[in-house]
């Protein structure tokens, strides 16, 4: 009788092999490639020196020499003409950093602030904004949220009067990022304050001039402290009669709700990918960890109660990628799937925070300490279930797209 043996036509699973998604290209995976080794190599050491003093502006510029910034924008403000999945690309290449304030700022800059200008503004407010942020040369924030108006975004108190060829801007913002160092800001105001959400405009306002100075009526009321994103500054910023030029304004007159809530949708899904990212990045220094910790003999990873939550950790975050993906995809193709753009947002964040929780498990006493980081991916990753859209806002809109 004859023993079996391995046949070369055999297949055999490659656990190890790299997995590809058809959406990227090699110029994607050469993006990868090269942004991934900057950030391991210039931003990742500093991760620590950061969290106790903030990112330091002078990375920005640099990325935006590399090139960095600017990867989805035409070639004629300085971009490198890339599509929108190039973005994906940058969000999963800084989660690599281990710092999730550094990659909330950056994100801020290149996906929130700078699309609507590029989208909405008019030939001279891209050369004087966007042309020097895609450089790295000025800094932007977005204004949105205030002391008493958050998801609410039709109660908003800020306002924008018209005089002559100015505005006059009066009001507050809160849980700025970047509001301590940014040189402009995408203020988002009443115009018409009796017209709900008819009477929102936007505006593109200057906070301080290259050497740091604040603007005529602007000033930050406070420092933030958070819970976590500790690398990132967040403000409260006070507009009082600031005078902004009426060419600043962004898109039409009124319909500045519509226009934000456009930015919202990538917003959530660049988002999102941080979050599939983050939760990718935790999982692998915590699967290091059990194959090296050991307990009654043997790796911690090779208990059964340890190895399944491996499993179920690593099924929430391939679909949650999966998702996002696919999601992205159609958001790159003309499509405005703003349903789907809420369940992957939504999906995602909660995926983060149960994989970074579930991390802290597996370290035990360890992952309660500041020196194993994971700690930190639990509170930098928390964020992402309240900014961009609260989890009740994402149920709130996925419920009514149903038609209830």
């Amino acid at each position: 009788m004859s023993t079996a043996s391995a046949s070369p036509t055999v297949i055999k699973p490659d656990h190890s092999a790299s997995r590809k998604h058809f959406i990227f290209t090699e110029e994607h995976e050469e993006l990868r490639e090269s942004m991934r080794s900057w950030v391991l190599k210039e931003c990742t050491p500093h991760r620590m020196e950061w969290e106790e003093d903030h990112w330091p502006d002078s990375i920005l510029k640099r990325a935006g020499d590399l090139g960095y910034i600017g990867l989805c924008y035409p070639e004629e403000y300085g971009g490198q003409g890339g599509d929108y999945f190039y973005s994906l690309v940058r969000a999963d290449c800084m989660s690599y950093s281990g710092c999730g304030g550094l990659n909330m700022g950056f994100a801020v800059h290149t996906d929130m602030v700078t699309p609507p200008i590029h989208l909405l503004g008019s030939e001279d407010l891209k050369q004087r904004y966007l042309v020097p942020s895609i450089k790295g040369d000025l800094i932007g924030c977005l204004g949105i949220t205030e002391p008493g108006a958050g998801s609410d975004v039709a109660s908003i108190r800020t306002t924008a009067r018209r005089d002559g060829d100015e505005y006059v801007i009066n009001g507050s913002k809160t849980f700025i990022t970047n509001g301590l160092r940014a040189n402009y800001c995408v203020l988002v105001t009443k115009t018409d304050p009796d017209a709900g959400h008819d009477g929102i405009t936007l505006f593109v306002v200057d906070l301080r001039d290259e050497n740091g100075k604040e603007a005529p009526g602007f000033s930050v009321s406070r420092e933030l402290e958070k819970l976590g994103m500790h690398a990132s500054d967040t403000g409260e910023l006070s507009f009082e009669d600031v005078r902004v030029p009426a060419e600043n304004m962004l898109g039409e007159e009124g319909k500045g709700f519509y226009h934000i809530s456009w930015e919202l949708q990538g917003e959530r899904l660049v988002g999102a990918i941080g979050c599939v990212s983050g939760a990718e990045r935790v999982f692998d220094r915590t699967l290091e960890y059990a194959k090296e910790r050991e307990a009654f003999g043997r790796p911690i990873g090779r208990f059964q109660s340890i190895r399944h939550k491996f499993a179920e950790m690593s099924v929430k975050i391939e679909a949650a990628k999966q998702f996002v993906y696919a999601t992205a995809w159609r958001f790159a193709n003309g499509e405005y799937p703003v349903r789907e753009i809420s369940q992957a947002k939504l999906y995602a964040s909660r995926v983060i925070c149960e994989v970074a929780d579930e991390c802290i498990q597996i370290h035990g006493g360890y992952g309660y300490m500041r020196e194993y980081e994971v700690e930190r991916a639990w509170r930098d990753g928390r964020l992402n279930r309240i900014g961009a859209g609260t989890d009740e806002i994402m149920l709130e809109v996925i419920g009514r797209s149903y038609g209830l």
